[in-house]
């Protein structure tokens, strides 16, 4: 519950700043004058002229600084161009306007953008960005588009109130936190001065009382919703705040906390911005808990003290050209400079821009002429925003966008339920779709397509591509080893003897749940990423196909019987050299801190509705063969299965991470990293991972990276389990497919050449 909220969030904002059209958002659709079955108003435009995409509920934030939802983001996206873009694997594009040719499944594709960058690493540890935009760019409105655009963007995320997703401000950026020093927001200083302060130096002790008084009311109600949600998730007690605020990732506060304890430990972990503290919702929004003048605080900057009056490291090198100097090397840091060029005659004030006197077009600490067009977009992109009314966002084609005009005069995205997502394709209600996809849906589509196995046919053409993510089965280095040392050969023996076996079922678990929907993966990453091992790199191998000798396990030929019986064979080696006594082919005896039984954890919903379900069950019947149980814990509340590894008390379970464009490695695998749920704690990895934030040649990070999942696997903490697919549906007979562009990814969807797409 509170993991998965947190892993969205951090993708939902990887994925905006990678500067792509593709997003993890929804996306079907509605023809032109019906109505859909959600109630949403008929659509304008004559046929052929309209494609209608469905999507799911709208926020309403359509800007390129707040958009935060994968929905809003969607139409952000349709109306902006950002400084850099990605390719299908979500790497980074630095010559967009001569264009890049890289190959993808055999496949080579050119892509282009908007801005070259050239990186340099200088001997002192400092790193230039140098950045040429293309000079004949335009906004929607004919507006030229010049280099202090991108300034003026790149100051709105960089103000000390700015409390949208972009971190930019975060980035090793030189001045930057100079800049940001000397001031801070009302909600923030207020709350650190406390309840008793009598210095109304910066504020009134009307809007200290104000503040206080919706804490104590609407934030206590917060915080007791979160306590209540536990409670009813079997989590705690009634009362036991402190047992909930631990469930909730809030772990340290006094055992007699109150909800009041609990709220505050909420603002000072987001900085008291409230509406970031909506993250941690359960069912009360803080919006609706604390008055709107008070809510507001957190976007109302005030001077404390001296700070520069702008950011060294963001230097105008010309009208079309700019450097920015990071004080040393940050891997990611090129996907936070990906920035949407938000116009500074729309979004700022002209008359506040002037670079040489250190004016940015709005004044510093407040962003309200920003803030104010939040639900208006305007930019550069293939369509310029209409309107959004009853659940529709209408979008019309840019006459100039760089790339061309668009062949589809309007884009609507209409809210759909995802019941009718593929029923409008096949009624004629929806031109694009993006169903949930599964075998459901596979044979629904089928059937409409004739029922003769083909899922492209006359009513249906269907895309599918991997899932910005992957399952997989953990094991807690701590609870899962030989005496006290979970770093151990003989640790790490005992853990690769349950993987080795558990690995072998994974084709028949996965093929008996997903079908042809979903594929096996050997390396604890997503396939979608440009660091993911492919099966033609140097030394690629299955995951643990070796015995405890180093040979292989398997050999060509073999029947699936075979493999089993030959998977359990190594793992009995593998038992004995981790210290267990072995008769008769059967284990009889555990070595010193380690047991015969292990219990693995899994969300099955009480039935055994999992992916890895049926994998782990035939691993446990194997395993029993030989005198070792796997006990199968079916959870039926998520929450309570996040609980179980987030405290440490997990030996064994299944979950599924999400990806972001950037493979960094240091949250989940660093021996400090903070969702490191492994307890992995190898010096050598957590060099690698270092060395691989401190360089910005993409192939030496992607070895660097290779050479880390080798410690993992050795490690034996993760077994790699699957990559599902998703999938875009289209009208074959209302949309030209022979023009959609091909090899979707994540990062590059249906969206990413809209311009060249065509109606029947």
């Amino acid at each position: 519950m509170k993991q998965a909220k947190k892993l969205l969030a951090l993708f939902l904002a990887a994925a905006m700043l990678t500067g792509t059209l593709a997003s993890c958002s929804n996306g079907t659709g509605e023809t032109s004058g019906t109505e859909s079955s959600s109630g949403s108003s008929s659509t304008d435009g004559e046929k052929g002229d309209t494609l209608v995409a469905s999507s799911n509920h709208f926020e309403g934030k359509f800007s390129p600084f707040f958009a935060a939802s994968a929905e809003d983001i969607n139409i952000m996206g349709m109306t902006q161009i950002s400084l850099l873009g990605t390719d299908r694997v979500g790497a980074i594009v630095e010559n967009g306007i001569e264009g890049e040719t890289r190959s993808y499944n055999g496949t080579d594709y050119t892509y282009t953008g908007v801005a070259d960058l050239k990186v340099t690493e200088n001997d002192d540890g400092t790193v230039y960005y140098d950045f040429t935009m293309r000079d004949d760019l335009k906004f929607s409105d004919g507006t030229p588009i010049d280099i202090d655009d991108v300034i003026f963007s790149m100051y709105v995320y960089a103000d000390p109130t700015y409390d949208g997703s972009t971190t930019l401000y975060s980035q090793p950026i030189q001045g930057m936190e100079e800049y940001r020093s000397g001031m801070g927001t009302l909600s923030a200083l207020i709350a650190a001065a406390g309840e008793d302060n009598t210095d109304y130096t910066y504020w009134t002790e009307e809007q200290q009382k104000a503040f206080w008084d919706a804490v104590n009311d609407g934030g206590v109600k917060f915080a007791q919703s979160i306590v209540d949600s536990c409670v009813a998730a079997g989590l705690c007690k009634e009362g036991e705040v402190a047992k909930a605020a631990e469930n909730w990732a809030y772990p340290g506060l006094p055992e007699d906390a109150t909800a009041k304890d609990f709220f505050m430990a909420i603002g000072e972990a987001y900085g008291w911005n409230f509406s970031q503290m909506e993250a941690e919702a359960a069912d009360k929004a803080l919006a609706d808990l604390i008055p709107e003048d008070v809510y507001n605080y957190s976007t109302v900057g005030v001077e404390t003290g001296d700070s520069a009056d702008s950011i060294s490291g963001i230097q105008r090198t010309g009208d079309y050209s700019m450097r920015v100097v990071a004080t040393e090397v940050a891997a990611n840091m090129v996907y936070q400079l990906a920035v949407y060029i938000a116009p500074l005659h729309y979004y700022g004030d002209e008359s506040k821009y002037d670079y040489e006197n250190n004016k940015f077009g709005f004044d510093k600490g407040d962003l309200s002429s920003i803030r104010a067009k939040t639900t208006e977009p305007l930019g550069a992109g293939p369509y310029v925003f209409k309107d959004y009314s009853n659940g529709t966002v209408y979008l019309e084609a840019n006459p100039n966008y760089y790339k061309g005009e668009p062949k589809i005069k309007n884009v609507n995205f209409l809210e759909t339920l995802e019941d009718d997502k593929v029923t409008g394709i096949e009624a004629g209600t929806i031109d694009v779709g993006d169903p949930s996809y599964s075998t459901d849906v596979r044979d629904q589509i089928t059937q409409y397509n004739g029922g003769d196995d083909t899922l492209d046919g006359d009513k249906i053409t269907i895309k599918l591509y991997d899932f910005l993510g992957y399952g997989y089965i953990a094991m807690s280095a701590d609870n899962v080893k030989v005496g006290s040392d979970p770093a151990s050969d003989a640790s790490k023996d005992l853990r690769k003897a349950i993987a080795t076996v558990i690995a072998v079922y994974r084709d028949e678990g996965i093929d008996s749940y997903y079908g042809d929907t979903a594929t096996v993966i050997n390396y604890p990453i997503s396939s979608t990423s440009w660091a993911a091992p492919q099966v033609t790199d140097d030394g690629y191998q299955v995951a643990y196909s070796v015995d405890v000798d180093g040979n292989p396990i398997y050999t060509d030929g073999m029947s699936a019987q075979e493999r089993y019986d030959a998977a359990l064979k190594a793992a009995l080696g593998y038992f004995e050299a981790a210290g267990y006594t072995v008769k008769d082919g059967k284990l009889t005896a555990a070595p010193d801190g380690a047991k015969l039984e292990y219990q693995v954890n899994i969300g099955g919903n009480g039935s055994g509705d999992h992916p890895s379900f049926l994998m782990l069950k035939n691993a446990s019947d194997a395993l029993s063969t030989i005198g070792f149980t796997l006990s199968i814990n079916d959870i039926t509340e998520a929450a309570d299965l996040y609980q179980s590894y987030q405290s440490g008390v997990a030996e064994l379970w299944a979950a599924a991470w999400g990806a972001t464009p950037d493979p960094d490695m240091y949250q989940i695998y660093h021996s400090k990293g903070s969702t490191n749920y492994y307890k992995i704690n190898d010096a050598e990895l957590d060099d690698l991972i270092i060395a691989a934030r401190q360089s910005t040649d993409q192939t030496y990070r992607k070895g660097l990276y290779k050479a880390a999942m080798e410690i993992v696997m050795d490690w034996a903490v993760e077994i790699p389990i699957y990559q599902r697919s998703e999938c875009y549906i289209f009208s074959t007979e209302r949309v030209n497919v022979s023009t959609l562009t091909p090899d979707m990814t994540p990062y590059w969807n249906w969206m990413a050449e809209v311009e060249k797409l065509e109606m029947n």
